[in-house]
């Protein structure tokens, strides 16, 4: 049976896209675009002054980004491509705000730290970055950092970069936050539907246009590989007198309680469909008509002696089922119709029987 996933809500989430959302490994590389010719046209700019260190550096920072991006282009690894372009520009930051680039005005760059890696990253991540930021900030801009670089930064100035910055940080982080949660919210809205669309609400069980899509996935296999597999379908005997005699309720109690007995008899591997009504159809992977025809009779012995209750009296459930095993190539249509007619001659033969449509193992 198909499972619906469970999503966590901040570790897997960056797996996950919803509609507008923009893909990290895209805004990345739009980054990158954006930043390789500014770093060059700044480098060009301090080249102006003499100085020879920030034009090599900053050169250097805007081949690192093209390299980043070109290792992402040739391995599609996500993972690396958004740890090398934090680590980058992490680097990058620190340089600008420690060497004053640009007459100290290249500080200001900062403030495009906590945008980008609270997006591209787990909120963890950007919380720690960022907070490693502001303490880096906060050191450069204290006697210590004087002693160290000698900034050109007036008192002021340092006393403004430090309260907008923190502000921005906790902005985000909250914008960040309410992302991940609408994000979160989209997806298991989405999962619900999917879940919706492919089950039965009364049992649980596949519904029938999940378990064709099934059935197909597993003809095509066998057309491919020659992988055999077989089909149960079976039906609750008498089930119209259950109905009339003690309600639709106790007729919904039966169909739960097949449905169960099926999860109980059959392999995590097989397909547990409700066919409709009172029927259910279920698909068995790379068995044949032997083994089918035994999965069959625990299934059916398994229901008998099982039994519903109403009105303090116990209704006993038994239920007949049509067995067919793929051949040569038949389609899926055909493979159905056998199994149909066999468990129409299950039912003639006196119901709580097993027919496969070759009357081999019919007992």
């Amino acid at each position: 049976m198909t499972h619906a996933a469970t999503y966590q809500a901040d570790t897997d989430l960056s797996q996950y896209q919803v509609k507008g959302e923009i893909p990290v490994p895209t805004l990345i590389g739009w980054l990158t675009l954006a930043a390789v010719p500014l770093l060059i046209f700044f480098a060009y700019r301090s080249s102006l002054r003499a100085d020879p260190t920030p034009p090599i550096l900053l050169i250097i920072f805007a081949g690192l980004l093209a390299l980043n991006g070109i290792a992402y282009l040739l391995s599609h690894n996500s993972t690396l491509q958004r740890r090398g372009f934090i680590a980058i520009i992490t680097a990058l930051f620190t340089y600008l705000a420690v060497q004053a680039v640009e007459d100290g005005s290249a500080i200001i760059w900062l403030f495009a730290y906590p945008p980008v890696v609270f997006y591209i990253s787990q909120s963890r991540v950007g919380v720690i970055a960022c907070s490693g930021g502001l303490f880096g900030v906060a050191v450069l801009f204290s006697p210590i950092g004087d002693q160290l670089f000698d900034t050109p930064y007036t008192d002021s100035f340092r006393l403004t970069m430090i309260a907008v910055f923190a502000f921005e940080i906790s902005t985000c982080y909250v914008l960040d936050q309410s992302r991940r949660r609408s994000k979160l919210g989209l997806l298991k809205l989405a999962q619900e539907f999917e879940y919706a669309a492919k089950h039965d609400a009364l049992t649980g069980l596949a519904n029938r246009r999940e378990v064709l899509a099934q059935l197909e996935n597993e003809y095509q296999r066998y057309l491919r590989n020659s992988r055999t597999f077989s089909v149960l379908l079976m039906d609750i005997d008498l089930f119209k007198s259950v109905n009339d005699n003690h309600g639709h309720h106790v007729g919904d109690e039966m169909i739960r309680l097949v449905a169960s007995t099926l999860r109980e008899q059959c392999r995590k591997v097989d397909t547990l469909a409700r066919w409709g009504g009172e029927e259910y159809l279920v698909l068995l992977p790379e068995t044949n008509t032997e083994e089918a025809v035994k999965t069959a009779h625990r299934i059916r012995e398994a229901v008998s002696r099982k039994s519903v209750h109403a009105e303090g009296q116990a209704i006993a459930a038994t239920i007949s089922v049509g067995v067919a095993t793929i051949r040569n190539a038949e389609s899926v249509d055909r493979l159905l119709q056998r199994a149909d007619e066999g468990l129409y001659r299950a039912k003639t033969l006196g119901r709580n029987t097993v027919c496969d449509f070759e009357g081999t193992f019919t007992h």
